[in-house]
């Protein structure tokens, strides 16, 4: 009679495998968190372009730029302040123009203001807005940086800023691409505020943290 093959292995010892699925569990539970907090509350980008100079240093190279982070969840809760710094993604506007990356400026204008441009200044309600704090002397407010996109530049007469948009310029007003060209930001594309600085380590710290009134 031909011997039966017992496929019983309760007599053998187990191996522990306790410890791999805690570890897959734990590693499984790290991304799901850290795509969660990129999601909804914070996350890290570096600054592309010199629009922002002297306040962020851009470069195309990543590992030469300024580095900050966005926080996301503040606006869930309150509106963008005159002077916060903040990402966004492109425009219709920006989109036709084949834009596709997301842009960081400085909100100027709120929704319901009258803003136009005189004598190299930003005027809000008529009344010039001081940014003595973030723009160097020689910088002037102007549409002769305006030589694509739109025609005649979105800032080359007053315009009144509609519900639930921003106008944002960039703090190198010599060398910056933004609202005087090609209009407002609808508050539904700001991605989040700029609050910190990490890199480099030497320019550690928050970034522009009150805001600016006319």
């Amino acid at each position: 009679m031909q011997n039966q093959v017992s496929d019983n292995n309760s007599s053998r010892p187990q191996p522990n495998n306790s410890w791999l699925a805690e570890l897959s569990r734990t590693i499984v539970l790290s991304i799901v968190l850290a795509l969660g907090i990129r999601t909804f509350v914070a996350e890290a980008r570096w600054i592309p372009s010199g629009s922002m100079e002297p306040t962020l240093h851009g470069s195309p190279n990543q590992w030469e730029a300024d580095k900050i982070i966005v926080d996301k969840l503040s606006y869930k809760f309150s509106n963008p302040q005159r002077g916060n710094i903040v990402v966004f993604s492109p425009t219709e506007e920006l989109q036709k123009e084949q834009y596709q990356d997301a842009f960081i400026k400085r909100v100027i204008g709120l929704p319901g203001e009258k803003v136009q441009l005189k004598d190299g200044k930003v005027y809000i309600n008529n009344k010039p807005l001081q940014e003595d704090k973030y723009l160097s002397a020689e910088q002037r407010t102007i549409i002769d940086v305006c030589t694509s996109g739109q025609q005649p530049p979105f800032l080359s007469q007053p315009v009144t800023i509609p519900p639930n948009s921003y106008l944002v310029l960039g703090d190198n007003r010599n060398s910056s691409y933004d609202s005087r060209c090609w209009g407002v930001v609808p508050r539904e594309n700001i991605i989040g505020r700029a609050i910190v600085r990490f890199w480099p380590l030497n320019h550690l710290g928050g970034i522009d943290k009150s805001p600016l009134y006319p």
